[in-house]
């Protein structure tokens, strides 16, 4: 017990010593009492200030005091600055608790406004720490996904192993039909068409008002692809199929149309198919006043010949394309 005790103490002891290298603690002393000091110096000259010429027989006798006193107030100020200026050289600088090791010699250099390597050395740790712990914390939440998507599954065994679709990708045609009507009565100024022209596969053609029209293309309840047209414009190819391939002829839509291709990235939720489809049809439902809603940054309604065509994921509101960055 004893001899635990005593290790503990040398340890404190090291540890004490380590906090006080470079810093000369009787010179600290000192320096606090200076700035009590000054203090008190400074309260004079003010207080003298404060309390003018006393009362004397001549007006010359009172300004002669006066001026006496506020020059001897004066002296004492600069006396106890310069006292405090001489111990502020003694005390040094303490050591950073940063285990640079030898590197934390470079903070002895006395010319840092030259050669500022140890503050950069200082930053540039803190920014790797910081580092490694948000890597660790996307690792985490990447092996949490269920769809892994990795070139280890690429191997022999992966090659022998049959593969196992994953259930929330296999949905009967009657779930999401179901799940697609309950989204139209959601949103009585946005009529949702269902197509089924290759299998149980489903294509939305979603009209919004008379601002434009949604080609949406789905795999189950996931949605693949969307393009997004003008209302006038022709959404049949040749063949009285919808054409889920060709380019708005316009540039607003096309805007859009990359909008909601990026809008597909951000609703992403595997467990829940359907919340997806959901928050897709109701931030693509902002866009029903595309046309008579300012950018809520710039106030405009047109800029470079375009509205808003930048919708906010969460809120919504209006931006143009660049003054949404």
């Amino acid at each position: 017990m004893t001899v635990f005790m005593r290790r503990s103490s040398q340890r404190a002891e090291k540890m004490a010593d380590a906090m006080n290298v470079g810093v000369n603690l009787e010179a600290f002393s000192q320096a606090i009492s200076a700035i009590q000091a000054l203090r008190s110096s400074v309260t004079r000259v003010f207080d003298s200030l404060k309390d003018g010429m006393k009362n004397k027989e001549t007006l010359e006798g009172r300004e002669k005091v006066f001026i006496t006193e506020f020059q001897d107030n004066l002296q004492s100020v600069n006396r106890d600055l310069n006292e405090l200026e001489r111990l502020s050289t003694l005390v040094g600088r303490p050591s950073e608790s940063h285990p640079l090791h030898n590197s934390g010699l470079l903070s002895l250099d006395p010319v840092q406004d030259k050669t500022p390597l140890y503050s950069q050395l200082l930053q540039a740790y803190k920014w790797s720490n910081k580092l490694q712990y948000h890597a660790g914390l996307a690792s985490s939440l990447l092996n949490q996904q269920s769809l892994k998507r990795s070139a280890n599954q690429m191997g022999a065994s992966a090659k022998r192993r049959p593969k196992v679709q994953p259930s929330t990708l296999v949905l009967p045609p009657q779930y999401v039909d179901d799940v697609i009507s309950r989204i139209g009565r959601m949103f009585p100024d946005m009529s949702i068409e269902l197509f089924r022209p290759n299998g149980t596969s489903a294509v939305l053609l979603v009209t919004l008002g008379k601002v434009l029209k949604t080609i949406v293309v789905m795999r189950s309840l996931f949605i693949d692809r969307t393009i997004v047209r003008g209302f006038n414009e022709n959404v049949y190819s040749e063949d009285g199929k919808l054409d889920i391939w060709s380019k708005s002829n316009y540039q607003v839509f096309q805007k859009v149309t990359d909008h909601a291709t990026t809008a597909l990235l951000h609703y992403q939720l595997p467990q829940m198919p359907d919340v997806v489809v959901r928050s897709f049809m109701t931030w693509l439902r902002s866009y029903i006043k595309l046309f008579q809603t300012p950018c809520q940054r710039c106030g405009k309604f047109l800029q470079e010949g375009l509205p808003p065509t930048w919708r906010d994921f969460r809120t919504l509101e209006a931006f143009h394309d660049t003054c949404r960055q």
